[in-house]
Formats: structure tokens, sequence, C-alpha cells
């Protein structure tokens, strides 16, 4: 699948506004690499707080849109994906780095590449960019897992 409009995301992804931190997959290899985009607003509510003044993306939501870019990866592979009944979960960090701030009107360029995948667990190299310039970097790791619907 080369390309995920953010209605195939949806399918993909349970994530709903406001956590949904994925806007478009530019290129995906199946099994692979996944690169997507997510558009950084003013509107987004997490600038309320953080900074009211001078507007930065938590780093950690950062990550959390890598991770989602991951579960896009895992979840768009049908030989990895075990059910309709579980999610792909973000289970670990190593290596996370931060080197440049987002901002609102900034487009955050998050490149996901599997390292390793073994049933239902994978490991992902994840960079987050800003116009060529890496914002963050880590080594996500994420769980296929059943959830209960009750």
């Amino acid at each position: 699948m080369a390309e995920m409009s953010i209605h195939d995301i949806l399918k993909y992804l349970p994530h709903r506004y406001p956590f949904l931190l994925v806007d478009r997959v530019l290129k995906c290899e199946i099994g692979k690499s996944v690169l997507a985009i997510k558009n950084v607003s003013f509107n987004e509510p997490f600038f309320q707080g953080h900074f009211p003044s001078a507007p930065v993306m938590p780093g950690v939501l950062i990550l959390e849109a890598l991770a989602q870019a991951s579960g896009l990866l895992a979840l768009s592979n049908p030989e990895w994906r075990p059910d309709d009944e579980s999610l792909y979960l973000f289970v670990g960090i190593d290596k996370a780095r931060f080197k440049r701030q987002v901002g609102p009107g900034d487009q955050l360029i998050l490149d996901v590449r599997l390292k390793r995948h073994k049933r239902g667990y994978g490991v992902f190299e994840a960079v987050a960019s800003v116009e060529d310039e890496v914002a963050a970097s880590a080594e996500l790791m994420c769980v296929f897992k059943e959830v209960e619907t009750s």
C-alpha cells in the first residue's frame, strides 16, 4: 500500500480526536517501513497549557505519533494482525532523543522502519523530523494484546 488517507488511517487505528496524531501516510512498504505526516496546528489542545506564550509540542506526543505510525505499519500487514479484538500497544522505548522543538505550523515527518518482528512483538527505529531536521528519534517496542470489550 503506497499511501493512506485519513479515512484509511481511521480503519486501522482506534485513536480519535484529540489523540489521533497521524494525518496521512505518504508511503508504506508493508512489513518494512512507513513514512507519515502529522500537521501541527495552533488549535491542538495541548498548546493551551504547553506553553501558551511559547507553544511547544510535548516530546511524549511526538513519540506517541511515532508509535501510531508504527501501529499503522504493523496493522497494514494482514499476516501480523491477529484479530479484530486486539490492539497494538506501545510497550517500550529505548534511545529516545529530542533534538528540535516542534510548534504550530510545523509538519512533522514520521519515518518508521521495522527492526524486527516476532510473534506479535515489533521493534521499530523511528525518527520524527521537520524540514529535514531531526526533532526526535527512538527505538519503539509494540505488541498485539487482546482486549476485552464490555
